[in-house]
C-alpha cells in the first residue's frame, strides 16, 4: 500500500455527499460542516444528532433513502459510511467511474483520501493520518497534541 500525500483542501462551498446516518458519518459531517462545506446525508435512517445538527446549520441537507446507482451528478467529495459492505462497494465504483474523489469508511483499501483527526488552534490546523492502519493511534496522537497545545 503506497503512502498518501498531506493535502489541505479548502472545503467552502464543496458539495460533499455522506452515505450512512450513523455515527461515523455524524463526527465526518460535523467536522465537514466546520470547514464549509455543503453536506448531503443519504440514508434510510439518520442519528438524532444529525438531525439536530441539521436543524441548526443551513449547510446540511437529509435525505432519507438508501443509495441508488446513478445518483451522483455534482459531488465533489463522498463518504460511504454505511452497515452495508455492498453499498459501499456500490457507492465506490460509481464514484471511480465519474472520478469522484471517495472515501470508504469500512476499506481502506477504496479510499482515494483519508478523514484525518483534525486538531485546531487559530489559524493552525493539524491533519494526522496513520493510512487506514490504526485509528486508535491517530486519536491518541490527536488527544496529545491537544494536551499539550493546552499546556503551553
Amino acid at each position: 500500500m503506497s503512502t498518501y500525500f498531506p493535502i489541505f483542501v479548502n472545503m467552502e462551498g464543496k458539495n460533499i455527499r455522506v452515505f450512512g446516518g450513523g455515527k461515523i458519518a455524524a463526527r465526518r459531517v460535523q467536522t465537514l460542516l466546520a470547514f464549509g462545506a455543503n453536506v448531503q446525508v443519504t440514508a434510510p435512517q439518520i442519528t438524532k444528532k444529525l438531525e439536530d445538527l441539521a436543524r441548526r446549520q443551513g449547510k446540511l441537507m437529509l435525505d432519507y433513502h438508501i443509495y441508488q446507482p446513478g445518483e451522483l451528478i455534482k459531488e465533489d467529495f463522498v463518504f460511504a459510511a454505511t452497515d452495508n459492505a455492498q453499498v459501499n462497494d456500490a457507492i465506490f465504483r460509481e464514484c471511480r467511474q465519474k472520478q469522484i474523489p471517495v472515501n470508504l469508511s469500512s476499506d481502506k483499501e477504496k479510499c482515494d483520501f483519508y478523514f484525518p483527526a483534525i486538531v485546531q488552534e487559530q489559524d493552525i490546523t493539524i491533519g494526522i493520518a496513520s493510512g487506514g492502519r490504526d485509528h486508535r493511534k491517530v486519536a491518541e496522537m490527536a488527544k496529545r497534541i491537544r494536551e499539550w497545545l493546552l499546556c503551553r
